[in-house]
């Protein structure tokens, strides 16, 4: 089980872009991806792969840590761990030792926007697997004992994970600075003291709330017939029962931001210095046409890779950093934000890293970018395809979370051809209109200074 933080964030975001790239094929063999409704209000999306005798099953909830009530924090992720207990008719294990026993695997991991349940295996355990998911998704068994027995766990995972990570502190407290107004601010994990008084009564609520067919997704892709899963939908999916119709996730709307703010973290533990700046720019959800396409290839121009500007100046040229790049995180429900981040190499200083940074922010606002230099990025994502091909987990992810956060079948699949459509006056211009020095949040995690230094 694990948190979909900015640490797995920044991890994720390479498979995610060159899985997006990857949609015209769909799979291998050219089969076409089906989307379909259970009757009751559960979506199925369906992604043929013949290449392997293997599948992936996900199920998507629409819920996740920012649709947590206040002063509930880290519900989302609690619950996620509540859901591999006993229900009325598996006991404890029971799902996992079914998983394991036929050698596949199964986990589990929460976000801002969802949470998502998955199982890889053989094709022939498919519907034995939507059969545990679908009695969990309503039948689960949640005792006093039980919910203080797991509660101890996650606030053990949040001491190991958190507390003891000082670049993990670093970005909760930039998440909290860089956000006014919208839940993002808040950590999927949750805040101890909240998290510490979360109860039976919290849980059962939130899984009465949200856990329904109506607020699921369910992603197959593998080596499967379409229309032998749908059948199999309707057989375990199928029978439970719809719930109450949800109310819109409307959240609170992030006001203009017009100040610089900086975090600064300083930590024994730290050896070498680092920074991130990161600015509030719109999702794919919330963008205007052609904007989030624009801020991906922005993102990937300026720091995604060893050919990007960042880091062909920065670690290449003038040798001053271990590293420098940027990345967008564009499938959020909401706005979302775009980061550049640096660190220093040998004797060179932290604001030498930082000033090289921001020069060449400066460079694509002033001057923007080249039509070469954009065709060579546009076609980096294309290329990837060929890779994201090979991963099945890769594309149930990517239909997954897009369908999670407001989209639909139909953007996954016209992704690329958007993305080829994105001008360098398109990618100038969101530079111009998001990277302003002025409004950024910076981070710095900063080693301890030597008694005497």
């Amino acid at each position: 089980m694990t948190l979909n933080t900015r640490g797995l964030r920044a991890a994720l975001l390479a498979g995610t872009l060159a899985l997006a790239a990857a949609m015209p094929a769909r799979a291998a063999d050219d089969a076409e991806v089906k989307d379909f409704l259970l009757d009751n209000g559960m979506e199925v999306v369906v992604i043929p792969d013949r290449r392997a005798p293997i599948v992936t099953h996900m199920v998507w909830y629409k819920i996740g840590s920012a649709d947590e009530p206040p002063g509930k924090s880290g519900i989302a992720h609690f619950f996620e761990h509540l859901m591999f207990k006993a229900t009325a008719n598996h006991a404890a294990g029971e799902f996992d030792r079914a998983v394991s026993e036929i050698g596949g695997s199964n986990n589990a991991f929460t976000s801002y926007d969802y949470t998502a349940f998955h199982e890889t295996v053989a094709p022939p355990a498919l519907e034995q697997m939507m059969g545990f998911e679908a009695d969990r998704m309503r039948n689960l068994i949640l005792t006093d004992d039980v919910i203080k027995t797991e509660r101890d766990v996650i606030l053990e995972e949040r001491r190991s994970r958190i507390d003891g990570s000082p670049q993990a502190v670093l970005d909760e407290e930039v998440d909290a600075t860089l956000w006014q107004n919208q839940p993002y601010r808040i950590p999927v994990i949750g805040w101890m003291q909240e998290m510490e008084q979360l109860n039976r009564t919290d849980a059962k609520a939130f899984y009465d709330s949200y856990y329904r067919p109506n607020n699921a997704v369910l992603v197959v892709a593998g080596d499967v017939d379409p229309d032998a899963v749908k059948a199999m939908a309707e057989r375990t999916y199928g029978k439970v029962a719809r719930g109450p119709d949800l109310r819109p996730r409307i959240r609170p709307v992030e006001p203009e931001q017009n100040t610089k703010r900086t975090v600064t973290l300083t930590d024994a533990r730290v050896s070498v210095p680092s920074f991130s700046a990161q600015w509030v720019v719109p999702s794919y959800h919330t963008a205007k046409p052609g904007e989030a396409e624009a801020l991906d290839l922005l993102a990937e121009i300026l720091g995604g890779d060893n050919r990007s500007r960042l880091y062909q100046q920065l670690v290449v040229k003038q040798g001053i950093a271990s590293e420098a790049g940027a990345f967008f995180q564009g499938t959020m429900l909401d706005a979302t934000n775009f980061t550049v981040y640096g660190a220093p190499r040998g004797d060179a200083k932290l604001s030498d890293v930082e000033a090289a940074v921001d020069a060449e922010i400066a460079r694509i606002v002033k001057d923007g970018v080249t039509d070469d230099e954009l065709e060579r990025a546009k076609t980096r994502y294309v290329r990837s395809m060929i890779f994201a091909r090979d991963k099945q987990d890769d594309m149930a992810n990517m239909y997954g979370s897009t369908l999670a956060t407001g989209g639909n079948v139909s953007d996954v699949e016209e992704w690329p051809d958007r993305i080829r459509k994105v001008t360098a006056g398109e990618v100038k211009a969101a530079a111009v209109r998001y990277l302003v020095l002025d409004r950024s949040t910076t981070g710095y995690l900063l080693p301890q200074q030597q008694a005497g230094n």
